[in-house]
């Protein structure tokens, strides 16, 4: 069986010098770009099965090759860069990245997010009408919510915000994006308006709604859901 195909865009050897073998001890393939125009063709060649980005490349920015990429696919991006303002995190993300970590990163850390992304993507290629969010399970066609086989009562706000987020789990999704999504272009800035949903979701779903684990706060970006 063929493994999964990663390709690691970044212009400092040293990076793939540590990537390659923790990417093969981890049972992944690793394909090496050392700049954008690469990395495009590299896509476009070997289809990999994920890519973890560099934003600063030497031939173009790497918020430009996500831009390029998503006008023809759907493969997964997980940005890793020194770069840690919450404006690069959020453009790279409305781009279509999937992922941001920042350096210096924990390797742990950065392969539970690359098979988290993984797992998304294959959720993607054969939707269910069944999501499941830890011990939550969302049924899309009848619009209920169980745990442990107790139907939990969601308004139908909250069920729609609960199934984006459960859609998207283990991926950092941007206050943009969901308001977007959920309550239309009209609310994109209506972040105080998202915050009281995402407050109600977590008093009904969370074990312990003051240190969350089903919908999870990325600092100055949006949420992320776990799993």
């Amino acid at each position: 069986m063929q493994p999964p195909r990663v390709l690691v865009v970044d212009d400092e050897p040293a990076i793939h010098r540590f990537m390659a073998p923790a990417l093969a001890a981890n049972g992944y393939e690793a394909l090496r770009a050392d700049t954008g125009a690469e990395a495009l063709a590299l896509a476009a060649s070997r289809q990999p099965d994920l890519i973890i980005l560099d934003l600063g490349l030497p031939d173009m920015d790497g918020k430009e090759v996500i831009r390029r990429l998503r006008e023809w696919s759907p493969t997964p991006v997980i940005v890793l860069s020194a770069r840690d303002r919450d404006a690069e995190k959020i453009e790279a993300l409305d781009l279509g990245a999937d992922d941001f970590v920042n350096k210096p990163f924990s390797m742990g850390e950065l392969m539970a997010r690359l098979r988290a992304a993984l797992r998304h993507r294959m959720k993607e290629k054969g939707e269910t009408p069944l999501l499941r969010l830890a011990d939550i399970e969302i049924d899309l066609p009848r619009h209920r919510v169980t745990r442990g086989g107790e139907e939990v009562k969601l308004t139908p706000k909250e069920f729609d915000l609960l199934a984006f987020l459960a859609r998207h789990t283990g991926k950092v999704v941007t206050h943009r994006q969901i308001l977007r999504e959920v309550w239309g272009p009209a609310h994109e800035y209506d972040t105080q308006y998202l915050r009281v949903y995402v407050g109600q979701l977590r008093a009904k779903l969370e074990p312990d709604p003051a240190n969350p684990v089903l919908v999870v706060t990325e600092p100055g970006v949006g949420y992320r859901a776990g799993e």
